[in-house]
């Protein structure tokens, strides 16, 4: 199982590259969703994932189907994803992430967004959320474009619950 990357790995703060359509079937690509399921399903509080995460640093993202409640559908697979429109209001919403064990803060995010990008089987698709479905597909873009979200959030905070359970 491999392991997601922290704060201070390089990858992080990389740009991540475009994966040639061609490519999508390729097994190495195919390997890295089934890898990137498997963490998603066997992290309790996740519900996204992104690949430079775990040392890719292709565009590529997903999301749980923990994010829908509903543990009937697969998980959604982004490929080269590209946030297409957003609602104009935004709002603060608390944010963590898999690569900043323990820390919390505040993220402004736009309330809606659309995006575009392909699937794991190479199909064009487009899918807008809202509330929490936005939120991580702006999230995770940002982990594609390298940046994490200690560089944009306020009232940061450590989960001291958390940092204590996982000290061991």
């Amino acid at each position: 199982m491999l392991k997601v990357l922290q704060k201070g790995d390089e990858i992080l703060n990389k740009v991540a590259k475009e994966i040639p359509l061609a490519d999508i079937s390729n097994p190495k690509i195919q390997n890295t969703i089934s890898e990137m399921k498997e963490i998603l399903k066997n992290t309790s509080d996740a519900i996204a994932l992104a690949a430079p995460q775990i040392g890719e640093s292709i565009r590529m993202f997903l999301i749980s189907k923990k994010a829908f409640g509903d543990e009937n559908r697969d998980d959604l697979v982004f490929i080269n994803p590209i946030i297409i429109n957003t609602s104009k209001d935004k709002c603060w919403a608390e944010e963590g992430c898999l690569s900043v064990r323990g820390l919390y803060g505040e993220v402004e995010r736009f309330n809606k967004a659309t995006i575009k990008a392909y699937d794991e089987h190479g199909n064009s698709f487009t899918f807008g959320g809202s509330g929490l479905l936005a939120q991580a597909f702006q999230h995770e873009t940002d982990h594609l474009n390298g940046i994490l979200f200690t560089e944009k959030a306020i009232n940061i905070r450590k989960d001291d619950t958390y940092l204590e359970k996982n000290s061991i």
